[in-house]
């Protein structure tokens, strides 16, 4: 297939197939058709890290010169979507203060031994950090409440961010200013004009590396509460609903899962009761 200066290097319908398939088989995301401009954009950085002129090159080191393992990876990292913000889809926030959080501390939990909330997906952490807040800001209204936050990805590159909490300034604009005064630590280079989350923050929450398409979740502990938000999104039916049933095996009976308003558990026999839209609780 022929190249251009001002392309790069172009997929063949070969190429394009079997890079496809790897993403899928190992990330469970669909890379249709569509997709392949996509694809080709996002790997272009890769073949000039690793010095290839052209994806034959670069899938010859794949997939017949033993090179999967050690780059599999970084490919992973480049072709995952990172979409994330603070206080993205504030309604679920004010479920969690309002609903979620009264509730389990009526029944000790977070009293005792501390709230279990993993954001699955957290992508650079604004989701857990966001979570970290709002819990921070209950916990001045319930004396005695604690929690801990796990925050897990895929993609090794945005967990050294979210490890590091320290973002772009325009990043905290949905943030309250009174959040942000107490949670918020500005540069004191003022040309970096970068934010960074509080220590007492950062302390409370850890981020670990998680493939959904592994066959069983290793967690630490059962878990409370699960953010799983706009991820399933990019699977189809039969990964969705292993993933989920996964998740659901990580999760204490009474336990709250809140997904993203484009994504349903229609048509899955899953252990879920709802009770808000994309909120449920496990039975």
């Amino acid at each position: 297939m022929t190249e251009s200066a001002l392309d790069g290097p172009r997929l063949s319908d070969r190429e394009f197939a079997h890079l496809a398939e790897l993403v899928e088989t190992h990330a469970g995301i669909r890379m249709p058709a569509g997709k392949r401009t996509m694809l080709e954009g996002r790997l272009r950085r890769r073949l000039r890290e690793r010095g290839f002129a052209n994806f034959a090159g670069y899938c010859r080191f794949l997939f017949d010169e033993g090179g999967l393992e050690e780059e599999l990876g970084d490919l992973i990292d480049v072709v995952t979507t990172n979409k994330t913000d603070f206080f993205r889809e504030p309604k679920h926030f004010e479920i969690l203060t309002e609903i979620v959080l009264p509730e389990l501390v009526q029944r000790g939990i977070g009293t005792g031994s501390p709230l279990r909330v993993w954001s699955a997906g957290s992508s650079i952490g604004a989701e857990a950090y966001t979570l970290a807040m709002v819990l921070a800001d209950f916990r001045e209204t319930a004396p005695g409440f604690n929690f801990r936050i796990l925050g897990t990805d895929i993609c090794t590159t945005v967990l050294q961010t979210a490890t590091k909490a320290i973002y772009p300034e325009e990043m905290a604009e949905p943030i309250s200013l009174d959040l942000r005064h107490r949670y918020l630590l500005r540069s004191l280079d003022r040309k970096a004009r970068t934010i960074r989350i509080v220590p007492k923050l950062r302390s409370l929450v850890e981020f670990r590396q998680l493939n959904f398409m592994t066959p069983q979740y290793r967690l630490p502990t059962v878990q409370d509460v699960v953010f799983c938000r706009n991820v399933i999104i990019y699977f189809d039916t039969v990964v969705r609903f292993a993933v989920l049933s996964r998740i659901c095996a990580c999760m204490a009976s009474g336990g709250y899962l809140f997904m993203g308003h484009s994504e349903t558990i229609t048509g899955l026999d899953l252990p879920l009761r709802q009770i808000a839209p994309t909120v449920y609780v496990r039975d």
